[in-house]
């Protein structure tokens, strides 16, 4: 294919005009940026205006699926055109064009090894599919019709539902429900009744189901690689049987035994985080609607179970950077669907996702089965199964371990005035005592870089006692940059 076909130029060139901007960041993944140059020249070539600003940007903050609002306001743009795999997550104050580029296939291939793989299966099919092989889908219909004409007992091709993609431009969500803004489809997240049934989605994907018929009804056929968009399939509709058509080799992937192992590790994660006494929030985006309403809901969440939480900025994580963070037993990992999960075992501490956080932190939560991946679906939202507060004990720092009844014992901690002394109670479970009386970290740990020089065998020139330094070694201020000792009246 041509590369004004792969990257639409024309659709690119109708988008910028038909808007008026002016300054346009174009955004590359790093493995499309080799042809970044020769995008650039097509488009100056079709929109034939010096006066239209084109700026390439690369190496993105965070998840490159994601509009990278921060770069895009660094260059004042007016909007952003995203090319390659997209989550198609929802932007907080730029509009934005998502080209998904055209990956290969044999459509016919693609046809036949639905065909012939569906044509015992008494369920009916739902195909779900890359969103770089949107462009193919409307002939793989066409061939799956043609191929079913031709067998002896012709297949129902009605019995084939086909998903399509949401939308393509994305503007910025007035409210944090709201996934794509007005003007657009409905949300990902919308499982709309109507007159003819419900409406279903994930990962930029939507499509109509009949009434009285859910997806677990379904068997899940996905055209596309084993990326971080099929995860996401594999682990919310982990009740259906799903099957993988790999487009690049040919071949057809039934066995998906190592993807249903990941369902097992988050659960394993999530009873892991129950144990925690200090939380970390880890911001994984700057820009996809919401991040910070489910960040300020992580953190009611966290401080209503009687845990210290630390909010953390530091672009993509690593086991490098979380490990200068130790006193953090586990992290949430605050991001679109499609770059949450990371995996823990190369970490210090676990690292998970809101949803497994609402199932950790929420007393009496039990988890039913269902995985949700987006952020906005939760946000002011529960999506657990409540059962009696007296079935679960939860761990308080007021009383130093696990207690049957938080909430009375919250009560007995109130003031006078009536209002939780959380300050207070947090402090007291920081309070470490270093019994050495040479050492400089004494009294009260006030923050994370404290508790992890306290637990330090060596806190740096320690000569004798106290009351025993010589005299000409007393010289200028003593203590910490923090709090020296003639500040700390």
């Amino acid at each position: 294919m041509e590369l004004e076909e792969i990257y639409e130029i024309n659709r690119t060139v109708d988008f910028i005009l038909s808007r008026n901007f002016t300054r346009v960041a174009l955004q590359f993944p790093d493995e499309l940026l080799k042809d970044s140059i020769r995008v650039v020249r097509a488009l100056r070539n079709k929109l034939q205006n010096g006066e239209i600003g084109l700026f390439v940007m690369a190496d993105t903050a965070y998840g490159s699926c994601c509009v990278d609002e921060v770069g895009a306001s660094h260059i004042d743009a007016h909007c952003v055109v995203h090319y390659g795999h997209s989550c198609l997550s929802p932007t907080s104050t730029i509009p934005a064009l998502c080209v998904f580029g055209k990956e290969l296939i044999d459509t016919s291939a693609c046809a036949k090894s639905l065909l012939d793989y569906t044509e015992a299966n008494e369920k009916r099919v739902l195909v779900l599919f890359g969103l770089e092989y949107a462009h193919a889908m409307q002939q793989i219909r066409e061939e799956l019709t043609a191929a079913a004409s031709t067998l002896p007992e012709s297949k129902d091709v009605s019995e084939f539902h086909f998903a399509e993609v949401m939308c393509s431009v994305i503007n910025p969500s007035s409210s944090p429900g709201n996934s794509h803004g007005p003007g657009t489809d409905s949300t990902a997240s919308d499982n709309i009744a109507s007159m003819s049934g419900s409406r279903h989605g994930i990962g930029g994907l939507t499509w109509d189901l009949p009434s009285g018929q859910k997806v677990e009804d379904y068997l899940l056929f996905w055209i596309g690689s084993d990326g971080s968009a099929f995860e996401n399939v594999v682990l919310t509709f982990n009740g259906c049987k799903i099957v993988r058509y790999d487009a690049k080799d040919n071949y057809l992937v039934t066995d998906l035994s190592q993807q249903r192992r990941i369902l097992k590790r988050r659960y394993f994660l999530v009873e892991k985080a129950k144990d925690a006494n200090i939380v970390g929030i880890l911001v994984g985006t700057l820009g996809v609607a919401g991040y910070l309403n489910m960040i300020q809901q992580m953190k009611d969440l966290i401080t209503g179970a009687g845990k210290k939480v630390y909010t953390f900025v530091m672009g993509r994580p690593n086991p490098a950077k979380l490990a200068n963070f130790p006193e953090c037993n586990v992290f949430i990992y605050v991001s679109c669907a499609q770059t949450a999960l990371l995996d823990s075992k190369q970490f210090y501490a676990p690292v998970i996702t809101p949803f497994e956080a609402l199932l950790a932190f929420n007393r009496g939560s039990q988890w039913t089965g269902a995985y949700v991946m987006e952020f906005q679906h939760l946000i002011n939202s529960s999506p657990v199964e409540e059962r009696n507060h007296s079935e679960e004990a939860r761990f308080s720092f007021m009383q130093g371990g696990y207690v049957e009844d938080l909430d009375s014992q919250e009560k007995i901690e109130k003031d006078d005035d009536g209002v939780l002394a959380l300050a207070n109670i947090t402090e007291k479970a920081l309070q470490l005592q270093d019994k050495n009386s040479t050492s400089l970290i004494k009294g009260t740990i006030k923050s994370g870089a404290d508790y992890y020089l306290s637990t330090r065998t060596y806190h740096g020139l320690e000569i004798g006692n106290d009351n025993a330094v010589p005299e000409p070694y007393v010289i200028g201020r003593t203590g910490k940059a923090s709090g020296y000792e003639h500040e700390r009246s």
